[in-house]
């Protein structure tokens, strides 16, 4: 099943469109010739009520529901209807009240059917109707929470104020009722005291799940009579509601935000439990990532040439290509050793995948490119997302793509592979994921084609640079699977992985041993092994706050810290609005639907600020012909143009979370180290702001625009009691052990990459740093001016350094981000790379910690 994203939905869900449109473009049409020799006798007033007489039949799905009525009684009996001779039957099978054209007699409740049932059948039907016009649902695994009757003495205010939201609804459109309508689209109507008990009903019943009810229209349809006693006379209406999720923070009388009523106050706030592990899958291109994904996905063997990654494509440029220009995200459950992938009968969707793997274990992984025109992808798969492991594919045959028919868009060979050698980017992309640390599973693709001596170079080029690091290979042979569907994990590739991998892992660093697999996506080698890996492969502690740099350095730090990955515009079809909602992860804290909170730093509103940004141009490498300037020119016309970041006001703006989904599971919280998306509201501007220096004080928004590298936070409560407010960085200091730093010159400018940020920066001092040093005072006496601008590189050097091992030296880099201010994390970790250069992979760069922060 294809998914190219957390959050992916169905781009056309069920429509909420009210039948009274179309009945009355039918009655145009139907009154155009009588209109052409009317009189002018008859003008019509255009403020008058719809000559629509009946509506189009009601359809058997979709959101759109006919009622006759919502009563919890027998109606009364009339002793004439002007609507009832319209009457044409239901068309539908399910149970609808009779109606008599003699007597006006009407049977509302069998005899077996009590008025608790009826409420909770109405109640059943309604949630269904709202799930038509979600692109994704899920089945409530908790009991529905069916209403309280109406009793002599009952509150309508207690019973009609809304309960939480019922999970799986988060996403409708919401639903349309037609009252006093049957099923053929005939008007029977209500008195007015039916149409308020029906609507009394609805709103208690929408309540019930966390919806609200609105009147679209009224009208008047017949008259009708009846005796009580004495003979009563009173008109017949119909009427349409809409009814709709609540998903923002409600006020109370007082004023103050809250959250839906919860029908237990007490029980625990819904957030997943599920053990997630979050893998980034990396490589050369055509080193068979996406195909070994699709094969982990979907449950079946490759046939050769590409069967198993048609379906995690998300642009049709890759499918003609073969190469991957997008990051993609799949979804693997493990539970009892058993697999649950799209394979399964009953899966048809992440939500399922969470329901069949609650309390088991999760493995969400992001595929990203691995030409190295995307090199930005591939950095934004390593370090955007925060993985707790990375698989790094290797093809066995060394990247030998000859005889396959690869080919681009315009049919000539447009392959870095085949330019500078697949086992140079190997080794490019393995130099990498080294030097960021991340723990890390190598898998050996394409076992099948591999010849012997061409395995064996692959195996020595990664076991010493494996060595070279100081880190451990283990080499887990290959093993054939019993069973080519894998609908459950090996036993015997789970005992291997637990006594070569997991028992070498206990008491030490999750990175200092890094696996090597042999797979084959066409035979189905190895892919036992990859499946026990994901299922038993530990997962770091849920982070903290405090565990990058201490409170005492970091005082400024949020209770609460969402990095921002992507932007989505979720259509709203009933109310013609769009909803913004944020891709990302937790870096720390919970999050909860209801919360406020504070979205930024926002960017300059000058356009002309914006477009002089320079742009990261994909590496040329060995022999790449490239139609854009040289790099060196590039650079320097950039030097002079770019805008400092810090002539630019970090603005923050205030806003509700009224949406949360955890891997495309609706929760009503999200804990630290989770993955998913976050729908927001921003709080609506006031003319004036505050005396006070709250971090919640509201400005007036104009022109947002949120982008990637921005975060969503909740201040601390330091914060709140100290006036603090979160800042943007115009800058930064980070220190690095590679002695290669010390050729980035004075004025050049670099792409740095910190969480989910990529910016341009520029280079304004090298100095050398004492390792182990205070990080706010690991500079030299030239502090004050560690942001100005030098005519060369600084190397000071101090007595106290002359004696330490060169190996040992760590460097201080000064960088000015440009155009825009960024949320950098102090002590966080920081990727340098440089534009490109003849004779470079593109991969090359520095990685190093955040030790101080320019504001």
């Amino acid at each position: 099943m294809a998914s190219t994203s957390i959050f992916t939905y169905d781009p056309e869900p069920p429509r909420v469109s009210s039948p009274w449109l179309a009945s009355e473009d039918a009655e145009k049409k139907q009154g155009a010739d009588r209109s052409a020799s009317a009189s002018n006798d008859g003008d019509s007033d255009p403020g008058q009520e719809s000559n629509v007489e009946r509506l189009d039949a009601e359809p058997q799905d979709g959101p759109i529901e006919y009622k006759l009525h919502l009563l919890l009684r027998p109606r009364r009996n009339y002793d004439m209807m002007s609507t009832t001779s319209r009457i044409a039957g239901s068309q539908q099978s399910k149970p609808r009240p009779s109606f008599s054209t003699k007597s006006g007699n009407s049977t509302l409740i069998s005899s077996s059917q009590t008025r608790h049932n009826r409420l909770a059948h109405l109640t059943t039907q309604l949630l269904w109707r709202l799930q038509q016009s979600s692109p994704y649902h899920r089945k409530a695994k908790r009991e529905l929470v069916i209403p309280k009757l109406l009793e002599d003495g009952d509150s309508l205010h207690l019973l009609e104020k809304p309960r939480e939201l019922l999970p799986g609804l988060e996403e409708s459109n919401g639903a349309l009722y037609e009252i006093g309508v049957s099923d053929d689209g005939t008007f029977v109507g209500l008195t007015k005291d039916e149409m308020d008990e029906s609507m009394t009903t609805l709103k208690i019943m929408a309540a019930s799940l966390g919806c609200r009810v609105e009147v679209q229209r009224m009208k008047m349809v017949g008259k009708c009579e009846w005796t009580e006693g004495t003979r009563q006379k009173a008109d017949l209406w119909v009427a349409e509601a809409l009814i709709m999720p609540i998903l923002e923070p409600q006020k109370d009388p007082n004023g103050d935000s809250e959250g839906p009523a919860q029908a237990d106050s007490s029980a625990p706030v819904s957030a997943s439990q599920t053990e997630q592990l979050r893998v980034s899958l990396t490589g050369p291109t055509t080193s068979g990532k996406t195909t070994l994904l699709g094969v982990l996905a979907n449950g079946t063997l490759d046939n050769g040439r590409g069967s198993s990654r048609i379906n995690l494509l998300r642009h049709r440029h890759e499918v003609v290509s073969g190469q991957t220009s997008s990051v993609a995200q799949e979804l693997i459950g493990y539970k009892d050793n058993k697999i649950f992938n799209y394979a399964g009968v009953y899966i048809k969707s992440w939500t399922d995948i969470h329901d069949h793997a609650e309390d088991g274990r999760l493995a969400f992984f992001s595929d990203s490119a691995g030409h190295l025109r995307f090199r930005r992808t591939i950095l934004r798969g390593l370090v955007g997302w925060a993985p707790h492991w990375t698989f790094l594919c290797i093809a066995a045959n060394g990247g030998d793509v000859s005889g396959r028919g690869h080919h681009s868009l315009t049919g000539a060979t447009d392959d870095l592979g085949d330019l500078t050698g697949g086992l140079d980017l190997a080794v490019a992309h393995l130099d990498l994921c080294l030097r960021l640390e991340i723990p890390l599973v190598i898998l050996i693709t394409k076992y099948d084609l591999a010849t012997k001596d061409r395995l064996k170079s692959t195996l020595n080029m990664i076991l010493s640079k494996i060595k070279a690091k100081g880190r451990i290979p283990k080499l887990v042979a290959p093993m054939q699977p019993e069973d080519p569907s894998l609908s459950e994990v090996p036993l015997a590739s789970q005992q291997k992985v637990n006594q070569d991998i997991l028992q070498n892992m206990e008491g030490s660093d999750m990175s200092s041993i890094i696996p090597v697999v042999l797979t084959s996506a066409v035979t189905g080698l190895g892919i036992g092994v990859v499946h026990a890996l994901l299922n038993s492969l530990p997962i770091p502690p849920p982070p903290t706050a405090r565990d990058f740099a201490p409170q005492v350095l970091n005082p400024e730090q949020p209770s609460t810290l969402f990095h921002i990955d992507d932007k989505y515009e979720l259509a709203n079809h009933a109310s013609d609005k769009s909803a913004i909602v944020v891709a990302g992860y937790l870096r720390f804290g919970s999050l909860s639907i209801g919360d406020r909170v504070v979205l930024g730093p926002f960017p300059a509103d000058d356009e002309e600020a914006r477009r002089l940004v320079p742009r990261d141009h994909p590496s040329p490498g060995d022999g790449l012909s490239i139609s854009h300037p040289s790099f060196a020119e590039l650079a320097r016309f950039a030097s002079r143009n770019a805008v400092s970041a810090s002539t630019v006001k970090g603005e923050w703006r205030n806003a509700s979370v009224v949406n949360i989904r955890n891997l495309r599971l609706p929760v009503r919280t999200m804990e630290a180290g989770q993955a998913g998306t976050v729908q927001i509201v921003f709080e609506d501007p006031v003319e004036e702001l505050s005396d006070t220096d709250s971090i919640f004080e509201t400005t007036k928004p104009t022109g947002i625009t949120i982008r990637k590298g921005q975060v969503l936070a909740i201040p601390s409560q330091h914060m709140l009691d100290t006036g603090l407010s979160l800042q943007a960085a115009s800058g930064f200091k980070a220190v690095f052990s590679d002695i290669g730093v010390t050729s980035l010159s004075v004025g050049t400018l670099v792409n740095v990459y910190v969480a989910t940020i990529r910016a341009a920066a520029r280079i304004l001092k090298v100095i050398r740093h004492l390792p182990g040093s205070d990080l706010r005072n690991a500079v030299s006496e030239g502090h004050d001016d560690v942001f100005g601008m030098a005519d060369s590189i600084e190397l000071e050097r101090s007595r106290s350094e002359a004696d330490f091992d060169a190996a040992k030296n760590e460097y201080a880099v000064s960088l000015e981000l440009l155009t825009n201010r960024e949320w950098i994390e102090l002590g966080s970790r920081v990727v340098l790379m440089e534009g490109g250069k003849q004779g470079s992979s593109g991969l090359e760069g520095y990685v190093g910690s955040v030790i101080e922060i320019a504001e």
